[in-house]
């Protein structure tokens, strides 16, 4: 385990759910003290936590993470462990058991052998599996690299490659499948390595900037002062600065190594976290975490730096009283205290979201709240485009982000304000549709371990996430070293699907997107709309399988527009301002926008009897021409013949013939619509309504004429009750006026 951050004062006592906090770990922890254990060490290759004995290992799978998991158990040799990690297939148990020795063990058949290096000229420093298909498994010595192939048959390992330089120290993340090999008097060359199934990238070497302390005095580096991160599939190196108390950020590309910018430091001990994307810089000594947001063109933090927060811990354990009821041992009470440390000196970070205290053999996971977070900051749109980038608790994000646009109209803020908001979700719904995210967002979440690649020579970046494209791949040319994430945006498009913004550039051909989203806005605004309205939002199942917080048009009318236009009072005129805002950015996205929301229009509109304005809208074509509008004009128009005759030409003009002919007659137009009928060839509509319309308007001609007509042209229409009946009718209404 590497990262180790102390602090001499710990901080008991921070039970409870109503701290202040943007970041915090949830009780209970995963415990795993097991007597005789030698120590703690995590395989990040497959998430393991693992705590061997003197004859056997324990392992406790941590990703997804559980604080309930029991371990598994396989048997070892005695001897010292110096580390210890499963190959990829977790077939192999590796042992480091010296600076000359590693053992490997079987788990099948129990075989084991040992590899051993050059005492007198070289030692180990540490190895990794991969799942390159060149190698399975990377010796970092002080000589260099060693790529061996496992050859179970005959117990050895095959040299494959040996990668010759001068190594101090080494950082290494399965996330990224990068080593990172420090050298040099002050540990501040390096020289880097991608080690993926697709191929093996070298990195240009670079040197780290470090400020020097005196004029005779060089600061060296130290492991525990670097950090690789994987942050919205790209790789960034993160370096301590201990003398100018500066973070400094490095964007690594396949051809080139950019230093991004640097953040301030406000601790002498320094840990780094990633969660959700989300970086996440612990202050240890100041016992505060800060949380930096690497998407978006700027070094400010998200928020102001606050506490780690310890959610969940029983107060009891930690109170001090002095009833009768504490009968509990003072051992059960001692060990809760240890629970209630928040950065104690025996923590030990973990990458990218863990934290282990090895001292009392417990493990935690940092968690992002991110109603606090969004609750913090008055930018809203800044918060809504944060929001929108949560996968973690991607339903939650999309409740909050429906939640905040909602209060803005309530509110009645400014226009051009919510025009804003509502165009962060417009466009990032957009984002998500064209990349496919929304979509997929509908099925079960699944950890990927394996690289997936694009077409052509392009390495990938492997998480727990589905990347597209490796961030060693892109070039230089695309970054602006001078912003400190310019480039993260420039080349957020290459990402499958993490990068989702209000200002994202789309590399795609109008006419591909067009179609694309034609197709997928019916799905998506079908199925998953439905799906949304029948089941709650704050269903668990519904959460454990959302992966993207966009935001369809659908949902923006059921959870916003329409609750907040059962909400509102007075006139209406504000709300349909921010609806118009709504579509102006949907119709931007090229973005279909389903009939409830003009129809909504149209009755804010009638409601205050604005029937000028409303022949307007459908005039200009701002109301879409459908069914469903045409209906709602005619029911509208019942006050305004003007607005109820803009909705019988829009069902003509849709093609709606056998709605426009029944309007018609319904209206007492009926010798009309059987002209009509008959030019557009209507047979669906039964006669003895226009028969029953005439005989109404107690005019014998145009019964007659009505009669006639569907005698001519209605094949076996005289051999009918109805004609029989009407005939009758007829021969009485003019028998009555003869008398």
């Amino acid at each position: 385990m590497s990262g180790k951050a102390s602090t001499s004062k710990p901080n008991i006592g921070l039970g409870g759910s109503d701290g202040l906090s943007h970041a915090y770990i949830q009780y209970p922890p995963l415990r795993c003290n097991v007597p005789g254990s030698s120590g703690l060490f995590y395989d990040d290759g497959n998430r393991l936590l693992l705590s061997p004995t003197a004859d056997q290992v324990f392992s406790w799978k941590v990703g997804p993470f559980d604080p309930l998991i029991d371990p598994e158990t396989d048997s070892i040799s005695e001897g010292p462990i110096i580390a210890i990690r499963y190959s990829l297939d977790t077939k192999v148990i590796a042992i480091q058991r010296s600076n000359h020795e590693i053992q490997f063990w079987d788990r099948e058949t129990g075989g084991t052998f040992s590899h051993t290096c050059r005492p007198e000229s070289e030692s180990i420093l540490g190895f990794f599996w991969t799942d390159s298909q060149q190698c399975d498994i990377v010796l970092v010595k002080t000589s260099g690299l060693d790529l061996f192939a496992y050859n179970p048959e005959s117990k050895s390992l095959q040299l494959v490659q040996t990668k010759k330089l001068n190594v101090s120290w080494f950082v290494y993340t399965h996330e990224s499948r990068l080593v990172l090999l420090a050298s040099g008097m002050q540990c501040k060359t390096f020289h880097g390595f991608q080690i993926s199934s697709a191929d093996i990238v070298r990195l240009p070497r670079f040197e780290m900037a470090m400020a020097k302390s005196e004029a005779n005095s060089k600061p060296v580096l130290a492991a525990d002062d670097v950090f690789i991160v994987t942050v919205y599939g790209r790789i960034y190196c993160l370096q301590v600065d201990r003398v100018a108390m500066l973070l400094h950020s490095y964007r690594l590309y396949r051809d080139a190594v950019i230093q991004q910018g640097s953040l301030p430091l406000y601790s002498n001990r320094i840990a780094v976290s990633v969660v959700d994307n989300v970086l996440l810089i612990h202050q240890v000594d100041a016992k505060v975490v800060i949380l930096y947001d690497l998407f978006v063109d700027s070094r400010a933090p998200i928020s102001a730096p606050l506490p780690l927060l310890l959610r969940g811990f029983p107060r009891s354990s930690t109170s001090s009283q002095s009833s009768g009821r504490e009968s509990e041992s003072s051992g059960g009470n001692l060990l809760s205290n240890h629970e209630a440390v928040t950065y104690a000196n025996t923590w030990t970070f973990l990458v990218p979201d863990l934290v282990c205290d090895v001292a009392n053999k417990l493990l935690w996971k940092f968690n992002l709240d991110s109603e606090a977070i969004s609750s913090s900051s008055s930018e809203v749109p800044s918060v809504l485009e944060f929001l929108q980038r949560r996968k973690l608790e991607a339903n939650k994000a999309k409740q909050l982000c429906l939640g905040i646009t909602r209060t803005l109209i309530l509110e009645h803020r400014p226009v051009p304000v919510v025009a804003k908001a509502v165009n962060v979700l417009v466009t990032s719904y957009s984002h998500s549709i064209k990349t496919g995210s929304y979509l997929k967002g509908l099925k079960p979440d699944k950890t990927s371990t394996s690289v997936v690649q694009n077409t052509g020579a392009d390495v990938s970046v492997i998480g727990t996430d589905v990347f597209g494209k490796s961030i060693l791949h892109e070039s230089t040319k695309r970054v602006d070293s001078g912003s400190f994430n310019k480039a993260s945006t420039v080349s957020s498009l290459d990402s499958e699907d993490e990068s989702q913004t209000a200002n994202s550039k789309h590399n795609l051909k109008e006419s591909q997107v067009e179609g694309k989203v034609s197709n997928d806005i019916s799905l998506g605004t079908g199925a998953h709309g439905a799906y949304v309205m029948q089941s709650s939002l704050q269903s668990g199942q519904e959460e454990s399988q959302l992966t993207s917080a966009a935001i369809s048009p659908d949902e923006i009318y059921s959870f916003v527009f329409s609750p907040v236009d059962e909400e509102m009072v007075g006139d209406p005129s504000y709300l349909v301002a921010c609806i118009i805002e709504f579509l102006h950015s949907a119709n931007s996205e090229k973005i279909r926008v389903l009939p409830n929301v003009y129809v909504l229009i149209i009755q804010l509109l009638a409601r205050n009897e604005r029937y000028a304005e409303l022949g307007l809208f459908v005039l200009n074509k701002i109301l879409e021409p459908s069914k469903e509008v045409a209906l709602q004009l005619l029911e509208s128009g019942r006050q305004n013949a003007q607005t109820r005759k803009l909705g019988l030409d829009m069902l003509r003009q849709l093609g709606l013939h056998h709605d426009y002919v029944l309007l018609l007659v319904q209206d007492g137009y009926y010798l009309e619509a059987l002209r009509y009928a008959r030019k557009y060839k209507v047979d669906t509509i039964r006669p003895s309504l226009f028969l029953e319309a005439a005989f109404v308007s107690n005019d014998s001609q145009h019964l007659a004429a009505v009669l006639r007509f569907f005698t001519d042209f209605l094949p076996g229409f005289k051999n009918t009750s109805e004609h029989n009946r009407y005939c009758r009718i007829l021969n009485e209404m003019n028998s009555s006026m003869t008398v």
